[in-house]
Parts: C-alpha cells; sequence; structure tokens
C-alpha cells in the first residue's frame, strides 16, 4: 500500500494523534483532516502540512470521511462519537488508539450506527511527552499494533486497517480478544508505570540524584507520566490491573523471603530465572 486512496480524518492531534498524521500524509490519501479542540494546534498542523485542512467543529470532516481514526481518551473517545453518530458517512471504518479495550468497545456498540464499522487498535508505540511538538512518524516504525475485532466487524475492514498500520511503519501487527488484550496490557503497560512509580514515590531522601546511575534511570523512566491519561486507563482497567499486581507482590515476596533467610542460593537462583526471561524477550 503506497497510496491511500481514502479521506482520513483524525481526531486529536497531540502525540499520537500527530505521528499518525505524519505517516499518513506520506502516503497521499485523497484528504487527510484534523480535529481539535485548540485552533492553535490545528493552525500548527496545517501550517507544517501535517494535514491537508484542520476544523475544531467535525461535523464537515466526518460526513465525507472513509476512515475516522480518534486519538483522545478513552472516556473522550466514547463521548466523540456518542455526539458525532449522525454526522459519520455510511460505511466508514472508525477506529481508535486506546490503551483499553473492553469497557470502550462494550460502550461504542451500545449506540453505534449499523451502517459503520468501529475496530479497536492499539499502537504500542509513544513517548514520555505529549503534544503534537513531540510527535514523529519513527515511533512507528518497527513497533506492534494490537487490533482487537468482535464478530460485528467485517472483515474487508479490518484488512483495510491492517494496511494501513503495516503501511505507516508498524511491524507486528496482532489480533485480540478485547477482554484479552486487557489483561496482558494490565501486565506489560499499566503493572510497569505502577511499579516506576512506586519506586520513585518511596524515595525518602534528598539528595538521592547524585547517586543515580542507569538501573535507577531506566526503572523509573516511565514515572514521567500523562498522569491524566494513565490514571483513565488504570481505572478501566482495575480489575486486570489488581490482579497483575498481586501477582508481582508474591513475586517480590520470594526475593524477600530469600534476603531474609540469607538463602544466597535461592537469591542466586531468582536473579538467574529473571536474567534468562529478559535474555528471552529480546
Amino acid at each position: 500500500m503506497t497510496e491511500l486512496d481514502f479521506n482520513i480524518t483524525i481526531v486529536g492531534l497531540g502525540l499520537i494523534g500527530g505521528s499518525f498524521a505524519m505517516a499518513l500524509k506520506e502516503l497521499k490519501p485523497k484528504n487527510l483532516w484534523g480535529v481539535d479542540i485548540d485552533k492553535e494546534v490545528i493552525q500548527t498542523a496545517e501550517e507544517r502540512k501535517i494535514i491537508d485542512k484542520g476544523y475544531t467543529k467535525p461535523e464537515t470532516p466526518l460526513k465525507k470521511s472513509d476512515i475516522v481514526i480518534t486519538c483522545i481518551y478513552p472516556g473522550l473517545t466514547i463521548k466523540f462519537i456518542r455526539e458525532n453518530i449522525h454526522y459519520f458517512k455510511p460505511g466508514a471504518i472508525i477506529t481508535d488508539t486506546s490503551g483499553i479495550k473492553e469497557k470502550l468497545i462494550n460502550e461504542i456498540n451500545k449506540f453505534l450506527r449499523n451502517d459503520v464499522d468501529f475496530i479497536g487498535g492499539h499502537p504500542m508505540a509513544g513517548r514520555e511527552s505529549k503534544g503534537l511538538k513531540y510527535a514523529s512518524k519513527k515511533i512507528f516504525k518497527d513497533a506492534n499494533y494490537l487490533i482487537t475485532p468482535t464478530a460485528k466487524n467485517k472483515a474487508e475492514n479490518i484488512k483495510k486497517i491492517e494496511g494501513l498500520v503495516r503501511a505507516i511503519g508498524f511491524k507486528n501487527i496482532v489480533k485480540l480478544k478485547p477482554k484479552d488484550h486487557d489483561e496482558i496490557i494490565a501486565f506489560t503497560s499499566h503493572l510497569p508505570h505502577i511499579l516506576a512509580s512506586a519506586l520513585i514515590n518511596s524515595d525518602d531522601r534528598k539528595d538521592t540524584k547524585y547517586f543515580v546511575a542507569g538501573s535507577y534511570r531506566d526503572a523509573t523512566r516511565v514515572a514521567r507520566i500523562n498522569y491524566e491519561l494513565w490514571t483513565e486507563l488504570i481505572m478501566d482497567n482495575r480489575h486486570s490491573t489488581l490482579e497483575q499486581i498481586e501477582k508481582f507482590e508474591n513475586s517480590v515476596s520470594l526475593f524477600k523471603k530469600a534476603i531474609m533467610n540469607n538463602n544466597k542460593d535461592e537469591l542466586r537462583a531468582l536473579f538467574k530465572e529473571g536474567s534468562r526471561r529478559r535474555e528471552e524477550l529480546i
């Protein structure tokens, strides 16, 4: 897929939405429109030719768009689609970029028109900073993309989304059920953000920065967080996240027990197993 014979609208021109726009613009869609509540963001996107035209009100582009990509918070995604449900072009494909899926898809399907297809999507890419100025098409290169189809989705529309995300640089595309998505993301994404924040929040010294090397920086990197977004993601996926916290508590208790019992063999075995698993991962 070198060119896209579609009209595309991106809702939310922040880090992810801006990056999508940059990547899609190179594929020369019929039209690439942006929707954002911030007029300055729209002006910047137009001046940088990231989009063809931007709107603060979505009615006009939605009526003509074959594909709509929402790059906003999960709750706002539901609200946006609900409030604009009558404006979507018949046959349009809507997809999102949210980090949770089951609740979002269930809510949207309650009011979704029969002639519009909503397909859940999740780009496993990003940066700690937010906003259009940090957007880059490079964040998608060789990254993973998750698609969470349901029985309501049309096979040909799923293929269109697969082709689109592969064309902008994603390497591995995984399809799974919304519930399964939320369970694994609770472990690979939600838990690490909690651990990074918990680690740095446990610091009771005032001079820690003078004793920091790579291990501490790496372990706390994602504590520099968009806390509004991550609060929403985790609370919307609280059951799966709590399960993963409990599993981690059990795991760290093994280290604690080995140290308390002065059991070098057990501690060595735990570190050895962790090293082996990390090697397998990379």
